[in-house]
């Protein structure tokens, strides 16, 4: 597939120049149809029978297969979430962590993730984004970091984190999934966000697990058991799909697994040849806080208000993100994005 090609997969690129995959990936044609076929399926065919079942199943089974083949894990390691956020809950309620147990994290992380810490039981301690590892001390039983900050668009190194602590690390993947490589085997907890960088329905995620036997399952659902008793008692499957917190639906499932087919093979180099021209553009102008050679997120200082200049540009056809809180707008730079996207977003400032 050509460049030319993949970008006309994305008919919102013809009004605007999408750039905030970090929310919301755009949607690709294929992926609609797709989402619409399934849907046209249940009305015409209905919602029950076993041939309506045993397709959610085989749904399931393929989105599992995709998102673990992304992370380099197997695919019973993996449990279907809706969310980065969702993901994140589960492993906290399921540590049982109490006041005395300590959970190290950054200073610039979403609150999918801080609002999880909160109400984990821990003691919270939040250090600078280069300073994980100094920070961890004899209560440390966790630490939690993205393994790109939404905020600066910076790898926070959760490799390096974990092989020179060699603790416990859950680690948010939304910004870095679908838009660098990633490999979450050293990790013990990796979540996915598939709506964004990977461009898929809303609430679809994932959640990698290195030991499901190690985590307590605090949400049980239906597809938590393998087999259940009347009373509620029940045996849990022995993969991480125990912790699938909810129902999906399956036209959302065939939605997901249309647009991971869509992704080419030269997405990441795409991302990362678009970004360091994008930041080494604003750099012109503006103070950017993203270092070189991250992944596909670049955050700058405009110098005046943030949220007034994602406004206009919003109104020049320029689809960026302020971040609340901070003084900084962010670009997301997509493998469907372009050189005239650039242009237009500088043009806009």
């Amino acid at each position: 597939m050509t460049f030319e090609e993949a970008r006309a997969l994305f008919p919102a690129l013809e009004r605007v120049a999408y750039l905030n995959a970090g929310s919301m990936g755009p949607l690709a044609i294929p992926m609609f149809e797709t989402v619409q076929g399934e849907l046209r399926r249940q009305l015409e065919e209905g919602r029950g029978g076993l041939p309506f079942f045993e397709r959610m199943v085989e749904l399931r089974a393929g989105v599992r297969e995709q998102l673990a083949g992304l992370l380099g894990v197997a695919a019973e390691n993996l449990a279907l979430t809706t969310s980065t956020t969702e993901a994140c809950n589960i492993v906290l309620s399921g540590l049982e962590l109490g006041p005395e147990d300590e959970i190290v994290t950054s200073a610039t992380e979403h609150f999918g993730l801080l609002g999880a810490l909160q109400v984990s039981g821990a003691s919270i301690r939040v250090a600078p984004d280069d300073g994980i590892v100094e920070a961890v001390t004899d209560r440390t039983r966790l630490i939690a970091i993205s393994h790109v900050s939404w905020v600066t668009g910076n790898s926070l190194e959760p490799a390096q984190v974990k092989e020179q602590t060699g603790l416990p690390i859950l680690v948010d993947g939304a910004q870095s999934v679908g838009a660098v490589p990633v490999d979450a085997s050293p990790f013990d907890f990796y979540t996915v966000s598939c709506q964004k960088w990977l461009c898929g329905p809303d609430a679809t995620g994932g959640l990698y697990v290195r030991d499901p036997e190690a985590l307590r399952i605090a949400w049980p659902s239906y597809f938590s058991q393998e087999k259940h008793e009347r009373d509620g008692t029940f045996q849990p499957w022995p993969t991480a799909a125990r912790f699938d917190p909810a129902w999906i639906p399956p036209a959302s499932l065939a939605g997901l697994l249309a647009a991971l087919g869509l992704a080419p093979e030269w997405r990441y180099d795409r991302i990362a040849e678009l970004a360091t021209a994008c930041r080494n553009r604003l750099a012109e102008r503006s103070e950017v806080v993203t270092a070189p050679g991250q992944a596909g997120l670049v955050s700058f200082r405009p110098g005046e208000d943030p949220e007034e200049v994602s406004a206009r540009l919003y109104e020049a056809g320029v689809v960026v993100r302020f971040l609340p809180g901070t003084d900084l707008v962010r670009v997301s730079c997509g493998w469907w994005n372009s050189e005239a996207d650039l242009d237009r977003l500088l043009a806009a400032l």
